[in-house]
């Protein structure tokens, strides 16, 4: 990467961390950082050669800093990298058609590579290796469920799951960002204190005392804003109750003691609606919400146009308030609140559905030579420990970063030159440092790399991660659920419908948003519902999502 300049340098470190991701303890702890044996301490005990194919679009250098420290140290093997180029499920095809891949392939997780992979004939069942954690313990650490799941009707398993939660019933909640936000600079001003914003109530006050404030050129502040054309109004239908998030899944579903809720038949999902009717007719709701842009929006928040925002943070772009070093700007002042409390409502609807289940998937071909290699290499990658993410990406503590204070604490670079070339910028540069392997990896709950990562540069970089922490623990994340996950039908009405049920969500999103009286709310709902049935078929789509779900949990 080229110098970073501070507005740029935490989504580029971010940016380090993530690579090779989108397509998107124990005492097994692997050797190495300071205590690491010496290349020449091992000269000779080399584990082999592999090639790994990516089922992704990646800049590879296989000369890179870390991949040869596994060449000279553990688990001294030379991995040799190939992404793909242009479309996967081409590259896939063409790949399969013309004698398959030569060792190992990496893809994300998708029902349409696993069959074509199967039906090739050209991968090898796995399901034995993952029962033999005497020689490979970091296969045998893999939790059961998520092997279960993978086992076919013969009790076959294709793959070796990667990027997976290594903790399902404490899984790491991801990277938050759907919540409410204010302006305390604002706050402050009207006079009113952040627990008062614990209600709705309290928050159309503060709307209204906001109304009657200025920025900074003299024009009155927007009170409330968000992108519609992110989706970010699920912040205020889910604050209401409803569950507006999936885990690819094809509708955000509830279960209702014995029966299931869809999102557009839950009471709730109206009344938000109506809220945000209400206070947009009263001015408190910018009115350029639904043309709006999402470079236009992030311009508002820029320059202090809006006093309070619901919707997520990177939508109203982190960047503003990460390259700041104190209250110099507007962005400096945002916090995030809980959300506020609507009579009747027990507990916020769920907008961030916590997937732990595997991401990928890695196949290995019938016709390798280096079968044992690949498994050596992959146990190793899945070791059950909290930093394992990190240690693959970039090498073990003490080679190229370490700890700061203590294991599982806050870390640092130490390697000047992998610093440098990591945190640059430019892809080319990154490629020479990292691994980018991610993806063939774990995760934890129990640590997490960028949320701890020794921060020396603008101190609103820690803005972006107090942010995800806390609206993490605010209620309106929960773990996948078989519903969360019930995809369309191949040849079925999901699939032949669901492009039509979005332009109906869209279409009248906006126009129950800006129904200009109570009554034509009432009859905008009304066209809604028959829209659903008539263009949607929406009657006919939950039957067929009902019997999709049990179809899958029979399997």
């Amino acid at each position: 990467m080229k110098k970073m300049t501070a507005k740029k340098s935490m989504a580029i470190l971010l940016t380090a961390f993530m690579l090779g991701l989108s397509a998107c303890s124990g005492g097994n702890a692997p050797a190495g950082g300071k205590d690491a044996p010496s290349t020449s301490e091992n000269a000779g005990k080399g584990n082999g050669t592999f090639k790994l194919w990516l089922g992704w679009t990646a800049t590879v250098n296989n000369e890179s800093m870390v991949q040869k420290y596994w060449r000279e140290n553990e688990p001294f093997i030379d991995v040799k990298i190939e992404a793909t180029q242009g479309d996967a499920a081409t590259a896939l095809n063409l790949k399969l058609n013309t004698g398959g891949f030569d060792d190992a392939a990496l893809f994300s997780r998708s029902d349409i590579v696993n069959t074509s992979m199967i039906r090739s004939g050209s991968i090898l069942p796995l399901e034995e290796y993952f029962n033999m954690p005497d020689k490979y313990p970091g296969l045998a650490s893999i939790p059961k469920q998520y092997l279960d799941r993978m086992k076919d009707k013969d009790g076959h398993i294709w793959s070796i799951p990667t990027w997976f939660d290594q903790n399902p019933e404490k899984p790491w909640p991801g990277w938050a960002s759907l919540g409410w936000f204010v302006r305390s600079d604002v706050l402050e001003k009207t006079g009113m204190k952040k627990e008062e914003l614990s209600t709705l109530e309290g928050v159309e006050k503060f709307l209204r005392l906001a109304a009657k404030q200025t920025d900074e050129s003299g024009k009155t502040l927007l009170p409330l804003s968000f992108s519609s054309d992110l989706n970010d109004e699920n912040v205020i239908i889910s604050t209401f109750g409803v569950t507006t998030a999936v885990a690819g899944g094809v509708i955000p579903v509830e279960q209702k003691g014995n029966d299931y809720e869809f999102i557009y038949d839950n009471p709730q999902y109206k009344e938000a609606f109506k809220w945000m009717n209400k206070m947009y007719r009263e001015n408190l709701i910018d009115h350029e919400v639904i043309t709006d842009k999402k470079e236009r929006y992030k311009e508002k928040n820029k320059t202090g146009r809006v006093a309070m925002n619901a919707g997520g943070f990177f939508n109203m772009d982190h960047l503003l308030w990460e390259s700041l070093d104190g209250p110099t700007e507007p962005a400096w002042f945002y916090e995030t609140i809980p959300f506020p409390k609507v009579e009747g409502v027990d507990h916020v609807g769920y907008n961030q559905i916590i997937n732990p289940y595997p991401g990928n998937d890695l196949y290995i071909s019938k016709n390798t030579k280096n079968l044992d290699t690949i498994l050596k290499f992959v146990d190793y990658t899945l070791q059950p420990n909290a930093e394992q993410q990190h240690v693959i990406s970039d090498a073990p503590p003490g080679v190229f970063w370490d700890w700061v204070d203590q294991p599982l604490g806050q870390w640092k670079y130490i390697n000047k030159e992998y610093e440098a070339l990591i945190t640059s910028g430019d892809t080319v540069k990154m490629a020479s440092s990292g691994s980018g392997l991610f993806s063939i990896t774990s995760y934890s709950n129990d640590w997490y790399p960028w949320w701890n990562f020794q921060n020396t540069g603008p101190k609103g970089r820690q803005k972006t991660i107090d942010f995800s922490q806390q609206i993490g623990q605010m209620g309106a994340a929960r773990v996948a659920e078989p519903r969360d996950m019930v995809k369309a039908k191949a040849g079925g009405l999901w699939e032949k419908y669901l492009p039509e049920l979005e332009n109906v969500r869209k279409e009248y999103k906006a126009k129950l948003l800006m129904a200009r009286n109570d009554n034509e709310f009432e009859q905008v709902w009304t066209t809604f519902q028959n829209a659903l049935e008539t263009r949607a078929h929406w009657t006919d789509l939950k039957k067929e999502w009902h019997g999709t779900l049990a179809e899958e949990s029979k399997s």
